[in-house]
């Protein structure tokens, strides 16, 4: 039986309707963020999806030294806050280290475990001590069933308000491919599974010194997903993706969404 997880007044897991976790990549700037920010709240309520807003305030496994990372830990918070307080949204953001824990714990809703962070004993069960939700990103080195020992590992510390999210899986060099039996084998473990349509067609280091990526089949394994039962979908998203500095070539133009979220609605009603 998959544990119903609540961010706030969202219910995650079950006969519920699905989630949508959505924002760009990284925090570039404030007002970048929050106008995107804005717009998918005017969106999802307009459709009555349930959203909560991603931006991560560091980028801490980019391909490159080079790379924009984000504002860092309280400068990147200060702007989550924020957007939680003006937008009235629930916020998710990822952690990458143990130090960051604490006060990340003070002003996310839901906190974040990157797919290649997510074996992370430490993290982990720092993690599950903020008593906050949490989503770990299972890794694409990873079988879906390998995830039971993460799950274990967070509910070790007494919380088990956790989201597993599939984002594709290792398909030679510089490829991903999804695998969507993931999706009920995780639930299997009893934990809502978020697909992350926009990473699931990332091709990680496939542009030398960054990743690449095939936005254009994001909609595709989007409907895919919700058809084989996820309880929620992940997109990266933003107002011009090729100009993004973090994940542009896998992540959805803004005005592109609100057909897509139409049609997921559509499948899901109609598994109903």
């Amino acid at each position: 039986m998959v544990n119903t997880v609540r961010i706030n007044d969202i219910p995650i897991g079950g006969s519920v309707p699905f989630v949508l976790i959505a924002g760009p990549c990284v925090i570039e700037d404030d007002q970048t963020t929050f106008d995107i920010a804005a717009a998918l709240k005017q969106l999802t309520d307009k459709l009555c999806i349930p959203f909560i807003f991603k931006a991560s305030y560091d980028k801490a496994n980019r391909t490159s030294i080079d790379s924009y990372r984000g504002p860092g830990l309280k400068n990147g918070l200060a702007v989550l806050s924020a957007i939680r307080k003006d937008i009235r949204v629930p916020i998710i953001s990822d952690v990458h280290q143990v130090s960051e824990m604490e006060l990340a714990g003070q002003i996310l809703d839901v906190i974040q475990i990157p797919a290649f962070l997510c074996r992370q004993t430490d993290l982990l069960v720092s993690a599950a001590k903020t008593g906050k939700p949490i989503n770990v990103k299972k890794g694409q080195f990873l079988a879906p069933w390998d995830m039971r020992h993460v799950v274990k590992k967070i509910r070790s510390s007494g919380n088990s308000n956790i989201i597993l999210t599939d984002r594709g899986v290792s398909f030679g060099y510089n490829n991903l491919v999804s695998d969507f039996r993931c999706i009920k084998i995780m639930q299997d473990i009893g934990c809502p599974v978020i697909f992350d349509a926009t990473h699931s067609v990332q091709l990680p280091g496939g542009a030398g010194a960054s990743s690449s990526g095939q936005r254009e089949f994001a909609p595709l394994l989007a409907r895919a997903a919700i058809a084989a039962g996820a309880d929620g979908i992940f997109i990266e998203t933003h107002t011009d993706p090729d100009k993004a500095l973090s994940d542009g070539p896998n992540s959805m133009k803004l005005t592109d969404l609100e057909p897509l979220l139409i049609q997921l609605k559509a499948i899901q009603r109609a598994l109903q």
